[in-house]
């Protein structure tokens, strides 16, 4: 029996604020890092969540290039990717040719929890926890009859068990019962320790390679700088602005 994906609710990767997981099931690790927009080639040694803390990658575009990688992995039948950087969703490429895929996307700062199913390149269905009312895909009710069962809904699919849905339970616990209708459904799972202390192989899959990476890394060589990793290729946030402040003023 896997851990499943309840635990997730709560839960943030090295980031402390989001955490964003693509499953797909008909496809291994490397076909997944692939429709994430990964180039197969040389990697570095695999690494944890907080390791990924030291790439500093930069999360938002309008600051900088903006980059990507992701932790790869397998449970339960499904393969996972752990992303870290901005915001992507890529459900119809990682679902084509008749894969299932499913993105659960956490951030602290824009709530709900939104979760996501796809197959076949489009999405069938899906909804945001602890607003379950508003449903989402070309089939948005596949789900209903198991909201319902899980006490979440009434059959009118709009009418919640119980109206005030921030008042009963504790409310992780009211995210954690929508949650587990994906994870009952569809049989899904990621291992906890992916996120305390599995080491898992690592892609780059936005920024790479940076097209001035030789620059930034002789200029680094030469000022005793931390070198960036030359198999992701990605100059880290803080690297690039160091550069960019020093060449620009000299």
């Amino acid at each position: 029996m896997g851990d499943g994906i309840q635990w997730l609710v709560g839960a943030t990767s090295s980031s402390g604020w989001v955490l964003d997981v693509h499953f797909a099931r008909g496809i291994g690790v490397d076909e997944l890092a692939l429709r994430l927009g990964a180039t197969l080639g040389p990697r570095p040694e695999p690494m944890t969540d907080a390791e990924l803390a030291d790439l500093d990658i930069d999360a938002y575009p309008d600051r900088g290039p903006g980059s990507a990688v992701i932790r790869v992995g397998e449970d339960a039948g499904w393969a996972f990717a752990i992303t870290y950087g901005p915001y992507i969703e890529r459900l119809a490429e990682v679902s084509r040719d008749g894969v299932e895929a499913v993105h659960y996307h956490y951030n602290s700062e824009h709530p709900p929890t939104i979760v996501l199913y796809a197959r076949d390149g489009r999405t069938v269905c899906g909804f945001g926890l602890c607003e379950e009312s508003n449903r989402y895909g070309h089939e948005p009710d596949l789900l209903l009859p198991d909201l319902v069962a899980a006490g979440i809904l009434r059959r009118d699919g709009q009418t919640y068990r119980h109206p005030r849905i921030d008042d009963y339970g504790d409310y992780c616990d009211r995210k954690r019962l929508g949650l587990a209708v994906f994870e009952e459904r569809f049989g899904l799972s990621l291992p906890r320790s992916a996120l305390a202390e599995d080491p898992l192989p690592v892609y780059a899959i936005m920024g790479s390679p940076a097209p001035d990476f030789e620059e930034i890394s002789a200029w680094a060589a030469a000022k005793g700088r931390p070198l960036p990793d030359t198999h992701l290729r990605l100059i880290p946030a803080c690297l690039r602005k160091e550069y960019e402040r020093s060449t620009n003023g000299a």
